[in-house]
């Protein structure tokens, strides 16, 4: 096949109809757009002369380019106008049968040569290919919106999709600018499929109540250093959308990560779909409006604590590690004076000396000043045994993550510390009513969960248990804004928020690997192109370090009883063999030993 794709019809001119439109206009294609609406064919047409006039303004085009691209765009509302395309994207709602009826129509009308294309991304690319008289010539063409923006476009191949074809779009993806990624056809591909299952997640954490809105959307901004927290872009997708695409992706997966949570669909049948409709997790300045404005679920400024918390003029934190050393840095920059206690003096004036190399780079790169260095420094005091923290007022732990370890220090705390002295725990996945049921005051105790590494990570998941006082939920709180952190709250489960969200989208992805579904590249390529993540999966997980996933995974996997929060055998044989990531040198990927 040996078409060169110079006339495309896009078949549906909404939001991503319109943007796909622009873009093979603007890379020199000749556009035919059809829509049975002539209204929704103007705005696309509109949508593209505002956007090159922008284009114009900011000196990206010329005038003259301008109009050649505004000529190589004409619009219709019969599919008939399609009789000349060499492709056909449809991008039509989300629906069998709404497709289904344009592929037929299609048929009767396009050329035998005719390359078709589904812009689809959660319906089966095998079933729309199998109702049209070519099936050897359709396949998925899933854009990522807005489509002139996102890089990312997945081409989806189904059993009958003929190799020339693939290579043929491949090729014209690429001259477009865009990144194609080739997959087979399952449900949501590779992109949708991970995110959705984590959006779905998030609604359903909310929807019981675990935390709130702003708290599960800050949580993964902050914790993962993503775009946008998972409610907040549900009202960017649409609430309604989004329960179709899970509605699909489950019709087809029968996983129960896609069973969308009941609360998806209370909002849309009420109408309350996203900005949109001015309205949906959040309430909008106006239909279509991008500004949030306060509702009645809206925090309180300044929160709503129900009780004054403690003073707290000294901290001790106990640990000898990256995490400890971090949390003690994180206290004295903000003028507290820190105890870091060790196991041994040796320990504690090595950690001290790991955060005076903190420093230092700090000050190298002019974000403090040495004498500012200096004055953190001689806030730090390093002891060899907890017998230091007497006199603290909070004693934070960061030792190593085992129930068993944190229980004997947590029983040595509450010792040592003097009544009143707020204990907190850093796990990230252990229960803190374990470590506070060790002290003869659990109501005392607390989770404070930093994020590695401290001094540059804005989260802590402030974990309350059952028996955590109202005041030492408001001294931690307080605390946590004076350190100039954002608190989060959530309940004492295992994975809080973000590790409860983060580690089943990474196993997630670890399972499309081991089905040969996707390779480890074209994943991580989907999720940051598509996704907007940071990272992909996979540079994530060998960053994290396998291991430590994998237990994450299976604290998970017990507290749920979920059999898909299992961990992939993948990962558990990479463990065993002691391919852990980056710290190894090897855990999906190689690295080079430090």
């Amino acid at each position: 096949m040996d078409t060169p794709l110079s006339t495309i019809a896009v078949v549906g001119l909404g939001t991503m109809g319109a943007g796909i439109a622009e873009v093979l206009a603007r890379a020199g294609r000749e556009v035919v757009g059809i829509d049975v609406s002539e209204a929704a064919a103007r705005r696309a047409a509109d949508a593209l002369a505002a956007s090159t006039a922008r284009s114009v303004a900011r000196e990206r085009l010329t005038e003259e380019e301008r109009r050649d691209v505004l000529a190589r765009f004409r619009t219709f509302t019969d599919l008939r106008a399609a009789s000349d395309a060499d492709l056909v994207i449809e991008v039509v709602p989300e629906t069998y049968e709404i497709k289904q009826e344009v592929f037929r129509a299609l048929d009767a009308v396009v050329r035998p040569d005719t390359i078709l294309a589904t812009g689809t991304n959660a319906l089966s690319v095998t079933r729309l290919a199998a109702e049209s008289a070519r099936p050897e010539r359709v396949l998925g063409l899933h854009f990522f919106n807005p489509a002139p923006a996102m890089k990312l476009v997945e081409v989806v191949s189904s059993v009958l999709t003929s190799p020339a074809a693939v290579a043929t779009v491949t090729e014209l993806a690429h001259a477009l600018g865009k990144e194609p990624v080739a997959v087979g056809d399952r449900p949501g591909f590779v992109a949708d499929g991970l995110l959705f299952g984590y959006l779905n997640q998030a609604a359903a954490m909310y929807e019981a109540k675990y935390a709130s809105r702003e708290d599960v959307d800050a949580a993964m901004r902050l914790g993962c250093g993503l775009p946008m927290g998972p409610l907040a872009l549900l009202d960017l997708i649409g609430v309604d959308t989004a329960r179709t695409v899970l509605d699909a992706m489950y019709a087809e997966s029968r996983d129960k990560l896609h069973a969308p949570a009941p609360i998806l669909r209370q909002l849309a049948d009420a109408g309350l779909t996203g900005r949109k409709s001015g309205r949906g997790f959040y309430t909008y300045e106006a239909p279509g409006s991008p500004v949030v404005v306060r509702d009645a679920l809206t925090p309180q400024e300044g929160g709503a604590e129900t009780a004054p918390a403690r003073e707290v003029r000294s901290v001790g934190v106990a640990g000898s590690g990256t995490m400890a050393s971090g949390i003690a840095e994180v206290f004295a920059k903000a003028g507290y004076e820190v105890v870091l206690a060790a196991r041994s003096q040796e320990k504690a004036e090595a950690a001290k000396g790991r955060i005076a190399g903190s420093l230092t780079r700090s000050v190298a790169k002019g974000r403090l000043s040495a004498q500012d260095a200096e004055a953190v420094l001689a806030r730090i005091s390093p002891a060899g045994s907890l017998e230091a923290f007497a006199e603290v007022d909070l004693a934070v732990e960061a030792v190593a993550e085992d129930l068993a370890v944190k229980q004997e220090l947590f029983a040595a705390l509450d010792k040592v510390c003097r009544p009143g002295a707020v204990l907190a725990t850093t796990t990230s996945s252990l229960p803190v009513v374990a470590c506070a049921r060790a002290t003869s005051r659990p109501q005392d105790v607390i989770g404070m969960h930093f994020f590695n590494p401290a001094p540059a990570m804005k989260l802590v998941e402030v974990v309350r248990t059952v028996l955590t006082a109202d005041d030492t939920h408001a001294t931690v709180r307080a605390v946590t804004a004076r350190i100039r952190k954002h608190p989060v709250d959530c309940g004492d489960r295992a994975g809080f928020i973000v590790n409860a969200l983060l580690f089943p989208y990474l196993n997630n992805a670890i399972k499309m690997v081991e089905q040969h579904y996707a390779t480890l590249d074209d994943i991580d390529a989907a999720m940051k192109l598509g996704g907007g993540y940071p990272m992909g999966p996979f540079e994530l997980l060998d960053v994290v370090g396998l291991d430590v996933s994998l237990a994450i995974e299976q604290v998970l996997h017990r507290e749920f009883r979920d059999p898909g929060l299992a961990p992939a055998p993948l990962l558990e044989h990479l463990v065993a063999a002691g391919c852990l990531g980056r710290k190894t040198g090897r855990g999906f990927r190689e690295h080079a030993r430090r």
